[in-house]
């Protein structure tokens, strides 16, 4: 009879238990901390609720959509406010709005005259063959310079807080690299995807920003009471054993399987018995270090808030990455005449940014907080700092070395299985997509 050992009780960690329960296969989950959700952190201070972590999620996949609407029976899911589609990009001293129809596109200022119509010829351009092409070299081949430069850049900051001259496309960006890989075409292959799907799948993937009522935190809080604390133990150090018998062993328990969802850094103290000549590729990857400061007023008198936030393009050499306008998504996350916001810095770019002091932070912040928000004093009711080391995964070009290390791993050791952030992706889609591939790999192993 199989039993399942779950290393880490982050959301990856916590999706698996639940589709294992849903399957009435026995596990446990063993978490270092004294908490279930890892990074996934909310708190509420007087009228604010803020985040610590992840702030939002995005129905991007099936597997996400269908979750969400099981767990909703349980609690309340929140969708963001319509205008929150609206996104922000900071160019030569003022925001302008990404745009998001075709006429917007033509009278954007954001991308140069060469490269809009670049981008209108991309369906009839000539398909690449770099399987390690980095992203900014798959953007100005097919888009354009300014397009990497005002588009992709800060999305890539915002959601990697990466480099997309690091960043390879096939392995960071897949859904990307497979539209030209398969359709010859980014805008070709995306309009082919949406007809061959089917209607179902189109209005179950609506591609909206979630959260909770109080807070991202309240995911992981509902999953753990699904699963049931009984399954998992809390402020555990542990040390796995290899049996002989493809058995793993943990504080004298057996187990006929093992998932790892927890970062590299401790996979050679926890799996003592794989030689770290296997486990070197998977430590290499890299990391980047974040830094969110939670902003909060009770009274909002700065610029309207009709956006999901601002990101910062690396050309204009400011200090933070973007700003998110959480209580323009989310109505309950300030009091009516308040606003609270969230303030990325750092970053693979920015490295330095995590060594700082609060003092040097709180005043960075101030000044491209004033400047792009339209306050001349900063005085919030609330500011908190939350600093991230290694916090979000990098997929460069030493991917398949390490994917081609976790194959090895997994092979050599039967019923062992290596997840988490490593592969697969870094969102909350993403992992939850990958939690339901690993446990429907148990259920039929």
């Amino acid at each position: 009879m199989k039993k399942i050992a779950i290393i880490g009780a982050g959301i990856t960690g916590l999706s698996i238990g639940y589709y294992l329960k849903k399957a009435n296969i026995p596990f446990v989950i063993f978490e270092k901390s004294n908490r279930v959700g890892g990074v996934i952190h909310s708190e509420k201070h007087n009228d604010f609720i803020i985040e610590r972590g992840p702030n939002t999620g995005v129905v991007a996949n099936v597997e996400i959509a269908e979750l969400l609407e099981e767990i909703n029976q349980i609690t309340n899911v929140k969708y963001a406010d319509e205008k929150a589609k609206k996104r922000l990009i900071w160019k030569n001293g003022r925001w302008e709005a990404l745009p998001s129809g075709p006429i917007s596109a033509i009278k954007t200022p954001l991308f140069s005259l060469k490269d809009k119509l670049k981008v209108a010829g991309e369906a009839f351009r000539k398909k690449g063959n770099f399987e390690e092409e980095t992203l900014a070299e798959t953007v100005k081949r097919r888009l354009g310079e300014s397009f990497l430069d005002y588009a992709i850049d800060p999305f890539v900051s915002g959601v990697y807080a990466g480099d997309p001259n690091y960043l390879i496309t096939k392995y960071a960006f897949a859904k990307l690299y497979n539209l030209e890989e398969k359709y010859g075409s980014f805008i070709r292959g995306s309009i082919k995807i949406k007809k061959e799907r089917s209607q179902k799948y189109n209005e179950k993937v609506t591609k909206k920003i979630f959260s909770f009522t109080n807070g991202l935190e309240d995911f992981p809080n509902t999953l753990q009471k699904i699963i049931g604390k009984e399954n998992i133990k809390l402020n555990s150090n542990i040390k796995i054993q290899y049996i002989d018998n493809n058995e793993f062993k943990i504080n004298n328990e057996l187990f006929t399987d093992v998932i790892s969802t927890i970062k590299p850094d401790n996979l050679e103290n926890i799996f003592p018995f794989v030689s770290k000549e296997n486990l070197k590729s998977i430590k290499n990857l890299k990391y980047a270090d974040i830094i969110e400061v939670s902003i909060g007023f009770k009274h909002w008198k700065g610029i309207n808030l009709d956006a999901f936030g601002g990101l910062v393009p690396s050309k204009e050499n400011k200090d933070i990455l973007g700003i998110l306008f959480m209580s323009s998504q989310f109505k309950n996350r300030a009091s009516h005449s308040g606003a609270t916001f969230s303030v990325f810095v750092g970053g693979i770019k920015k490295p330095e940014m995590i060594s700082k002091t609060d003092d040097e932070l709180r005043e960075i912040v101030s000044k491209n907080f004033c400047e792009m928000m339209g306050i001349s004093d900063f005085n919030p009711d609330l500011f908190l700092i939350s600093k991230h080391r290694r916090a979000i995964a990098q997929y460069g070009i030493n991917t398949p070395k390490k994917l081609e290390a976790i194959t090895n791993i997994e092979k050599q050791y039967k019923g062992m299985i290596l997840g988490g952030s490593i592969k697969d992706g870094i969102g909350l889609a993403d992992r939850i997509a990958q939690a339901k591939k690993i446990a429907k790999r148990i259920t039929n192993d």
